[in-house]
């Protein structure tokens, strides 16, 4: 196992025994998150639709994994209730599960906006407003919500992607202000392009794909997972404690321009 029975990270952040819930936690994103809380003593339940997440149950000591669609409002109740059932509490909620669609407003149909929709708004509402029951009475958590640098500037060929991104940077500032009083924080991350096998279902060169997007940031690459998994690290830990309601760009400077 990995990161199991030691915490070779000490970094005063606050984290050792917090729980956590991350969506979208088979691959990419997810999975760097998984490892980075992980290592740094957070007990987590790991939710994706794909079967492949109960990979990280085998692969790490306190991890449960849940193979659900986070679309469907019980998978949010039951990712909620096992976490809290399973470790007593819940810290940490991070809303990474989504889904991306290139296409042109015209040949946009109702049904890849809905599934858009569903996955990247209705997916992160129903887990925030779950695990925002608990962090009320607890006194104390954190979301970090997993947006895009589309929740602050149009792409073509993405109505339904950047609309979705939009409306989980709003419910984001939302949560902030309703959990101010509560010591409930919420953030958003907003990434560049990530080099992940995010496209594979639509594409055989998914990374060298995504890889081509590299001159559009200033820095000249795309990011890894574990870049994005830092950021997120750092807003779900006490370092963040007084930064909540925020879009934090890790775009590698594409709307800096």
């Amino acid at each position: 196992m990995v990161g199991d029975t030691t915490h070779p990270v000490e970094s005063g952040d606050g984290l050792d025994g917090a729980v956590a819930i991350v969506t979208g936690a088979a691959r990419g994103v997810g999975a760097a998150t998984v490892h980075w809380l992980r290592v740094r003593g957070v007990k987590l339940l790991a939710e994706d639709i794909r079967p492949e997440v109960h990979h990280l149950a085998e692969q790490y000591d306190h991890v449960i994994a849940l193979e659900a669609d986070v679309a469907v409002e019980d998978s949010a109740i039951r990712a909620v209730e096992l976490a809290v059932q399973h470790f007593g509490r819940l810290d940490i909620l991070v809303n990474n599960a989504g889904r991306t669609l290139n296409k042109p407003l015209t040949d946009t149909t109702v049904e890849d906006w809905d599934e858009l929709m569903s996955i990247n708004v209705r997916g992160a509402f129903l887990h925030a407003r779950e695990a925002f029951k608990v962090m009320h009475d607890q006194c104390r958590g954190t979301i970090v919500n997993v947006g895009s640098y589309a929740c602050t500037v149009g792409l073509p060929e993405g109505s339904a992607y950047s609309a979705s991104k939009g409306a989980l940077a709003q419910l984001t500032k939302v949560i902030a202000l309703e959990g101010g009083a509560h010591n409930v924080r919420a953030n958003l991350v907003a990434p560049g392009v990530i080099e992940t096998d995010m496209l594979d279902n639509f594409r055989d060169d998914s990374r060298e794909y995504l890889r081509s997007f590299a001159g559009a940031h200033p820095l000249g690459r795309v990011a890894q997972p574990e870049e994005i998994a830092e950021v997120i690290g750092f807003l779900v830990s006490e370092r963040s404690s007084f930064i909540t309601g925020a879009v934090v760009a890790a775009d590698g400077g594409f709307t800096a321009a």
